[in-house]
């Protein structure tokens, strides 16, 4: 099996090389408006933006920014496929401008404006960001009236195109058994909070590159896209800053598309595509390693699970989940500037139990 991943670093508002109705699931995180770090690339594309936060207009700032990223939004309806999800990590800003303080509510413009293009709007995941922080508040904190309440959470915005998605072709069938996630993942995949996902560095990232780029943490992306996904479909990010979710649609044996206006990232994004092969492994042993422990403590607890898997012999919990199958990446090859092609070969139960 063989999957090809494309990037292009200019501006992604250009998705003119997508064609209609081809994208499976888009898993993205765009700049955030109204967050300091992104001031300067907001306004090098409309001069008026710098203009409305020297005058402290914070409302006009933060629609203006939006302004910029609505264009992307219009692409991403036209080139999903009816049935495809799109994925958006974002979070709300906070800002004082001159003696004001206020919240800015990214998270509900984005969901409003996606919905009025055509998407439909599903229930969205609060990620709770884990934090060392010893104080949970801004301001005097003890007076009254004089501390605000600290944002520590951010969202993933979760639409569809369409109504469900369906699999038609035996291939197809095939291809979603073979995807399929453990019962119990799917109990922590689908819980509206997430808890369990640190914000901070993971092995794949450069951390210098990862401040410049915000990038979302390699197993969020790896878990949406195995949620939201089977082997062989199409992943777009068209914010792809470190190339995170590049990197997780290969470790997920997906295709993947990718844009990103800062030529810069460029050598991280390479850097991180090449150096996947490992934490494809380590992501996988992660995930045994959890079922096994799940397997365990059903065992210990009088309630051994009654299904096996087909290819590994291991329990599982459902029918199902029997199906379900694990792959190596082989090979990475560069066939040109932003094109690379990954090979993968099937996990076999010896090859599972070497790399758990």
């Amino acid at each position: 099996m063989k999957t090809t991943h494309r990037f292009f670093f200019i501006s992604a508002d250009r998705l003119d090389t997508i064609a209609d109705n081809t994208i499976d699931l888009v898993v993205t995180s765009p700049p955030y408006p109204m967050i300091k770090m992104w001031d300067e690339m907001f306004i090098q594309q409309d001069s008026a933006i710098g203009k409305a936060l020297e005058n402290h207009e914070g409302n006009l700032a933060f629609d203006l920014m939006h302004r910029l990223l609505e264009p992307v939004w219009n692409e991403l309806f036209r080139v999903t496929r009816p049935g495809g999800f799109v994925c958006i990590n974002t979070g709300d800003a906070t800002r004082t401008l001159g003696s004001d303080f206020a919240v800015y509510s990214n998270h509900s413009r984005i969901m409003q404006y996606l919905v009025s293009t055509g998407f439909t709007a599903l229930p969205e995941i609060i990620w709770r960001k884990q934090t060392n922080a010893p104080n949970k508040f801004m301001g005097s904190g003890m007076l009254p009236a004089g501390a605000y309440v600290t944002l520590e959470h951010e969202f993933i915005l979760i639409f569809r195109k369409g109504g469900k998605r369906k699999f038609k072709s035996a291939e197809e069938k095939l291809l979603r058994k073979q995807s399929a996630i453990f019962w119990e993942e799917r109990n922590v995949f689908f819980s509206d909070i997430w808890f369990d996902i640190k914000g901070s560095r993971q092995e794949l990232e450069n951390s210098r590159a990862r401040k410049r780029s915000a990038a979302f943490p390699f197993e969020l992306a790896c878990r949406l896209i195995n949620m939201y996904s089977i082997r062989g479909d199409t992943i777009l990010d068209p914010f792809l800053g470190t190339g995170t979710t590049t990197a997780a649609a290969m470790a997920c044996a997906r295709n993947s598309i990718g844009y990103e206006i800062n030529a810069e990232l460029k050598k991280s994004v390479y850097e991180i595509c090449t150096d996947i092969a490992k934490a494809t492994d380590s992501y996988t042993s992660r995930r045994l390693y959890r079922h096994m422990e799940f397997v365990k403590q059903k065992s210990a607890s009088g309630t051994p699970l009654k299904h096996t898997s087909t290819h590994y012999g291991f329990p599982v919990t459902t029918a199902q989940e029997k199906e379900l199958m694990f792959h190596r990446i082989q090979n990475i090859d560069i066939l040109s500037e932003g094109l690379l092609q990954v090979s993968y070969s099937a996990l076999s139960r010896h090859d599972l139990s070497a790399i758990s």
